[in-house]
């Protein structure tokens, strides 16, 4: 979900934030009004999920969405190469790429030092109703990826969602980005059913970037998975044969529910190790939303925007 400037956008069965993604529309039978209460668990499956998730993290995961702020920070501040590289520590043993969503304020670092850890790079530009802000990232994502330092581009995060950019406008940036960079791969990022929408936006792509998140499609976690898949398989049904990537999803283990989606600790581990077992077992590329809990996005998403961390905000692991 990506609101960085602004306040939160209105969910079409979906949800804003930077970074983290939404949902679209519910299908037919909406699933917001179906109980969501899950049973506890005993003891014994309370420390065999706790097995699975550990056992899932530490064999190591495609990606994950990754924001450096500390606390008391949040879009707008300028990071440090040594908090990106402190932060970029904590991952490395669990993940082989990392998706970054600016090129301005100091993110620019971040793909050469997560190269020099051995990361491979999704690397974003933020685009939004700032043309002269998007100038920058434009032109600094182009110096980040002609250095070596990015391995596929992502050029804007769910713009069409949040109404920012026309599409034509859109499509520009992309054709600017492509045209600019032969053989680096271009996609953008958005909710998945915007590529259903928007067929020229997803033509001016070398690779689909979705957004696929159950739980702002009011989904309870026990059908998030199989929610999520269809949203993967809607998104490869529009991407004519090209590459679909799953770019955030994630479940909060802390928050207010969304419907039937109902945040806990369980869940979010149940989620997380579920999501991976697919993605393995399917051969689908994953960016886990997210790496850190960020405190500052309670102010576009509410209470549960603080909590879909793996990590807590002071770097600590949350269900270890």
């Amino acid at each position: 979900m990506s609101t960085r400037y602004k306040g939160s956008v209105p969910r079409q069965g979906g949800a804003p934030g930077q970074p983290a993604g939404s949902a679209g529309a519910l299908p037919a039978g909406s699933l917001a009004g179906i109980a969501a209460v899950e049973q506890p668990l005993s003891p014994e499956e309370r420390a065999a999920l706790g097995e699975a998730f550990r056992r899932t993290l530490a064999d190591g995961v495609h990606g994950l969405c990754f924001s450096p702020y500390l606390e008391g920070q949040q879009p707008g501040a300028l990071v440090s190469e040594a908090q990106i590289r402190d932060r970029l520590a904590i991952l490395q043993p669990y993940a082989r790429w990392i998706r970054t969503f600016s090129c301005t304020d100091g993110h620019e670092q971040t793909p050469r030092i997560a190269h020099e850890l051995g990361l491979k790079t999704l690397v974003g530009a933020w685009l939004d109703e700032d043309r002269e802000k998007n100038e920058r990232e434009i032109e600094s994502l182009l110096a980040v990826a002609r250095a070596g330092h990015a391995d596929l581009v992502a050029v804007g995060n769910e713009v069409l969602l949040r109404g920012d950019l026309p599409e034509d406008e859109l499509i520009g940036y992309l054709t600017r980005v492509r045209q600019s960079l032969p053989g680096v791969p271009v996609g953008y990022v958005d909710a998945y059913h915007l590529f259903e929408d928007h067929p020229g936006v997803t033509a001016a792509c070398d690779v689909v970037l979705a957004n696929c998140y159950p739980f702002w499609g009011c989904c309870p976690r026990t059908q998030a998975v199989a929610y999520m898949r269809d949203m993967y398989r809607r998104t490869v049904a529009v991407a004519h044969g090209k590459r679909v990537i799953i770019s955030e999803t994630g479940w909060p283990d802390k928050g207010s529910a969304f419907g039937g989606a109902v945040p806990s600790t369980e869940g979010a581990m149940r989620y997380f190790v579920d999501t991976q077992d697919w993605a393995r077992r399917d051969g689908v590329d994953v960016f886990y939303f997210a790496a850190f809990d960020e405190a500052w996005k309670v102010g576009s998403e509410g209470d549960v925007g603080a909590f879909w961390g793996l990590w807590d905000r002071h770097g600590q692991p949350k269900f270890a």
